[in-house]
């Protein structure tokens, strides 16, 4: 060992013998290393596992604010419209919100959250940001029923934006598209033609949206037109609306002042008769 350690005489013998056990050395190590890979493995999936896990769940929450923003943008934004069509309007205007349809598949109707507690009464007119929706037909205490102008009872005296032609519209029920009756074949009428309220039924007042004309069909053979539309309203658009109350009819315009003198002198020639 005293001269190994002055002269290395053993060097080439442990080169050789370190090379043979090399081989030993890696397979008595290789268990140990293959355990400590595999745990290191499984430790970074089960990270990266609880990471994405972490990140689907803020993108969620996420999601859900960004929704609930876009919603509520959407709220404001139809609300404003509402306030302002109130502003243009003579009589009372009250917002609601619908509540839910009703139970007849075959009957188109909506319940909204207000009713004789904020004064509506049937007959009231609905409407939301993009036009007509229908009329209160049924009021409650806390909410009233709103029949649409798509139900097949319903019938809303309108015009021709374009040429100021007048017709009615028809609701037609579910599942079919409503339509205008009784209007000649050569009437001033066609597709994509806006129609709005005429206002000579008192429910509605003038000049509100209802529909578009879709199809305009004439045959010469026979008496009417057969022309469809699609309403440009409606609770599946719009979950809030707003009823119109009755308008306060127009002042009566004075009498003229020889009217007026002629009835004054009728009035005496009798008195002295």
């Amino acid at each position: 060992m005293f001269a190994d350690t002055r002269f290395r005489y053993l060097e080439g013998v442990r080169h050789v013998v370190a090379v043979a056990l090399y081989p030993v050395q890696r397979a008595v190590q290789l268990p140990g290393e293959a355990i400590a890979w595999v745990g290191a493995y499984f430790a970074s999936k089960r990270a990266l596992t609880d990471e994405n896990d972490a990140l689907h769940k803020a993108l969620l929450v996420q999601t859900e604010v960004a929704l609930a923003a876009e919603r509520l943008r959407t709220e404001n934004d139809n609300l404003r419209a509402l306030l302002e069509l109130s502003r243009g309007y003579g009589g009372s205007a009250k917002a609601v919100e619908v509540l839910y349809t009703g139970r007849d598949p075959f009957a188109q109707k909506v319940f909204v959250n207000r009713g004789s507690d904020a004064d509506i009464k049937p007959g009231y007119a609905v409407i939301d940001a993009l036009g007509v929706v229908g009329q209160v037909t049924r009021v409650f205490p806390s909410m009233s029923e709103v029949t649409l102008v798509t139900d097949k009872d319903q019938a809303v005296p309108v015009q021709v934006e374009r040429s100021g032609v007048r017709s009615v519209f028809f609701g037609s029920g579910a599942g079919r598209p409503p339509e205008l009756r009784f209007m000649a074949p050569n009437a001033d009428i066609r597709p994509g033609d806006r129609l709005v309220t005429s206002g000579i039924d008192g429910t509605y007042p003038p000049g509100l949206a209802v529909a578009r004309v879709d199809e305009v069909k004439r045959d010469p053979g026979l008496v009417f037109a057969k022309i469809t539309v699609t309403p440009l309203a409606g609770p599946d658009r719009s979950t809030h609306l707003l009823v119109l109350g009755a308008a306060p009819p127009p002042p009566r315009p004075e009498e003229p002042n020889d009217a007026a003198a002629t009835k004054k002198g009728r009035g005496k020639g009798r008195r002295g008769g």
